[in-house]
């Protein structure tokens, strides 16, 4: 995914930009920027790679350069941003958190007009430059904005800082959250609400899918009404959000806590402990073993000193190798212990089978294997998760091809009350040596998050979902 932040205020606001935009770290692994609107020099910005280290790394030594009461920063899972634009609707900077499934056709339209793109992105246009060029098609900047809601096919929210404040737009569909939060003299808009506890925010308001708001130092005021329908996606409380976090109101971890005790009710294999996999998998783990009454012990401590995120590199061997490196199992409380795994997801299989290759090694009795949501049946098509070069890199669709060989009808394999259902979980089971393995059920995912299945994306489980 990735996760913006911006501020607004009566003083200086580099510090609280600065350490806003490094609450959403977890979200991005390519690239981060800040931009400041600085008096008497106007916009002053800096973006960083950030796939071999961290934003406070990079950033640190240059923030004092920065002054200004308005700005904006970005996390970004994808391209370089924010980007600068001077326009007829003046200068402004952009940030977005986007996916844009037909960016070669946007580019086409673009260049037939005799336009001309300046910003670069592993050798292609840039996505955030082609949201720019939406906006300014139009006369003003809701027009503008509404004309990327209506070009784009995947999502689009954004952050845009002019000398009047700034512009926050949540996607059409509301795919992705946009939060305001205020202190005294200060408003800013996040992805990620957990940004503002320490940089001194309170939660003020939830936008709505489509909802375009203008961010002053003294409050917000609504541009666009947000629209009816919401596909908020789904996964965003299993595994992508920070455990204090909230959208639509629900809290990250007191969801997950629902998961795992929905998953131990429908549950009754005996165990010695219950550990969750760190540290999304921990939340769930919470739930059940709270709802079953199995003491909680630590199977696996991460060791974050020297190993950062397994999603951080973008070659899928060294993600791996971060993923291994990263998680110390405890040969003391293993050894001889029938243990009950908590996990979020199972995407590719690949770090799962290490887990429990690791865990045979250090003497496991046996390994049971509880996942938070449903099996991973579809790539995302919206936002930048369980990327795939083809849909059989899913653990899920490849145990299907094991079972019958291609096949388009999934449909039966998402009923988790069907044979074809049963016996795909017990080969990606066979295929990582657990002794068992139970998903969490579709309906008591929506259940536990506490909003209506059709206000859910839930596409990459049951291929639902729409633009």
């Amino acid at each position: 995914m990735s996760g913006f932040f911006g501020v607004v205020s009566k003083t200086d606001c580099v510090e609280d930009v600065f350490y806003g935009t490094d609450y959403h770290s977890h979200l991005g692994t390519k690239r981060a920027g800040m931009v400041f609107i600085v008096p008497g020099k106007g916009f002053r910005r800096s973006i960083h790679s950030i796939e071999n280290s961290y934003f406070r790394n990079k950033f640190e030594d240059e923030a004092h350069e920065f002054s200004g009461n308005s700005g904006i920063g970005i996390i970004s899972d994808t391209d370089p941003q924010p980007i600068l634009f001077n326009s007829h609707l003046g200068r402004f900077a952009i940030t977005t958190v986007s996916r844009l499934l037909n960016i070669e056709e946007l580019e086409k339209r673009f260049l037939n007009k005799k336009y001309h793109f300046t910003e670069n992105f592993e050798g292609n246009i840039n996505p955030t430059e082609v949201v720019a060029n939406l906006i300014c098609e139009k006369e003003d900047f809701v027009s503008g904005i509404e004309n990327v809601f209506n070009s784009i096919r995947g999502s689009c929210s954004m952050l845009i800082l002019t000398e009047e404040g700034i512009i926050a737009a949540r996607d059409k569909l509301g795919r992705t959250p946009v939060v305001i939060g205020r202190k005294p003299g200060a408003h800013a808009a996040a992805v990620e609400s957990c940004s503002f506890p320490n940089t001194g925010f309170e939660i003020e308001y939830f936008l709505g899918p489509g909802e375009i708001v203008h961010v002053t130092a003294d409050g917000f005021s609504v541009l666009r009404k947000a629209g009816k329908e919401m596909q908020i996606c789904a996964f965003l409380w299993v595994y992508y959000g920070y455990p204090p976090s909230y959208y639509e109101g629900i809290n990250v971890d007191e969801c997950r806590y629902r998961c795992g005790a929905a998953l131990a009710r429908r549950d009754n294999v005996d165990a010695d402990f219950v550990c969750g996999i760190p540290d999304s998998g921990v939340g769930h783990a919470h739930g059940y073993c709270n709802e079953r009454g199995i003491p909680y012990k630590r199977a696996y401590s991460k060791y974050t000193p020297t190993w950062p995120r397994s999603f951080m590199p973008q070659e899928q061997a060294l993600r791996d190798l971060v993923a291994r490196m990263k998680l110390i199992p405890n040969k003391s409380i293993i050894e001889g212990k029938r243990m009950i795994f908590l996990d979020d997801s199972i995407v590719r299989g690949t770090q799962l089978k290490d887990n429990t290759v690791d865990l045979r090694k250090s003497g496991a009795a046996e390994v049971h294997m509880r996942i938070a949501c449903p099996p991973l049946l579809f790539p995302c098509e919206f936002l930048n998760f369980s990327q795939s070069r083809t849909p059989l890199e899913l653990a899920g669709r490849k145990a299907i091809f094991q079972l019958e060989g291609e096949t388009e009808n999934i449909s039966e394999y998402a009923d988790p009350d069907s044979e074809k259902h049963r016996k795909m979980v017990a080969k990606i089971a066979e295929t990582l040596n657990l002794d068992s393995l139970m998903y969490q059920r579709l309906d008591d995912l929506v259940e536990a998050i506490g909003l209506p299945k059709n206000k859910l994306c839930t596409h990459c489980w049951d291929g639902t979902g729409y633009y």
